[in-house]
């Protein structure tokens, strides 16, 4: 579906330019937020035993078996303008939340796929691991995603935040003299260039609402602005430790800036999700790739990258 042509004739609907819509357009991805007790046909399964080809092992970190996530049917999902998910086929998803946390290594997590007609089974041998979670269906949805910078995106899967947003407006106000000079010009060039911005973004939620309880997961949209800024640094320092560039430690902090700006533009989110666990606030599982990888189906080019907060 033509969703850049749906939107594009919407907002003129409203009567905002053309040339702004094109802008804005720039910087609007879709994700599709999947979810559990949906009506609609499966899309896709949490927990459970995966199907792996005939014959293939269950996916490890090299000693050990990863846990399952989740797995999707890629044709079954929503078609999303310029993100370069395979047609057919099957995305199943696994990661040691925990040790990818710790140790930040590539090996803790995985992302299998397995093209359509390839003959599968249920996996065996792996029903006593306790990582075997309970089993249930997803179905798929779409929802308007902005980058972190515009403002414009909230935490749409926690209501009780929206109280403390509005009593935090003037603290907000506030807080737009601390930013840095690259946020300061960033923020002018949005004013000038987008000045129908509250509009656009309310009409993009409108058609593609961020939703309601619990997501399972999200596939595609923007990466985490934090895993984007630790891309950003190790970019930077390699390019520094093989005498590409220097840069002074006084300028370091507005280099990671620009950097990941450049970046959020370059990856893409493959999934992100949370994970039950009893020790932690919060524990978050995503893989993030290059659209140029996505697209050229090198998912083993994926990174995965897992968070744990006290």
């Amino acid at each position: 579906m033509d969703h850049q042509g749906q939107f594009r004739r919407a907002a003129l609907a409203l009567g905002i330019p053309d040339d702004e819509i094109s802008r804005f357009i720039q910087h609007l991805r879709l994700s599709i937020r999947l979810s559990g007790g949906s009506s609609g046909v499966p899309v896709g399964q949490f927990g459970g035993l995966p199907r792996l080809p005939v014959g293939m092992d269950w996916p490890s970190d090299g000693v050990s078996p990863l846990p399952f996530i989740f797995s999707v049917d890629c044709a079954a999902l929503p078609r999303v303008d310029g993100f370069g998910l395979p047609a057919d086929g099957s995305l199943l998803f696994f990661m040691d939340h925990e040790q990818a946390a710790a140790t930040g290594e590539r090996r803790y997590g995985r992302v299998v796929y397995v093209p359509a007609g390839t003959d599968t089974e249920v996996a065996a041998g792996s029903t006593d691991h306790a990582f075997v979670d309970k089993q249930y269906d997803v179905g798929a949805t779409l929802r308007a995603e902005f980058p972190d910078w515009f403002g414009a995106d909230e935490d749409e899967d926690d209501e009780d935040e929206d109280d403390e947003d509005e009593d935090d407006e003037d603290e907000d106000d506030e807080d737009e003299d601390d930013l840095s000079p690259f946020q300061q010009q960033m923020a002018r060039d949005l004013e000038r260039d987008l000045p129908h911005l509250d509009e656009l973004c309310a009409l993009a939620n409108d058609l593609w609402p961020p939703g309601n309880g619990y997501a399972s997961a999200y596939i595609g949209g923007y990466a985490d602005e934090e895993v984007i800024k630790s891309i950003a640094e190790q970019t930077l320092a390699w390019r520094e430790k093989t005498g590409e560039i220097v840069i002074p430690a006084a300028k370091w902090y507005s280099h990671v800036e620009k950097e990941a700006h450049r970046l959020t533009i370059e990856w893409v989110s493959l999934a992100r999700f949370p994970v039950d666990n009893e020790f932690y606030y919060r524990s978050d599982g995503s893989f993030v790739i290059r659209h140029d990888d996505l697209a050229a189906g090198r998912l083993d080019e994926a990174l995965s990258v897992a968070e744990l907060i006290p």
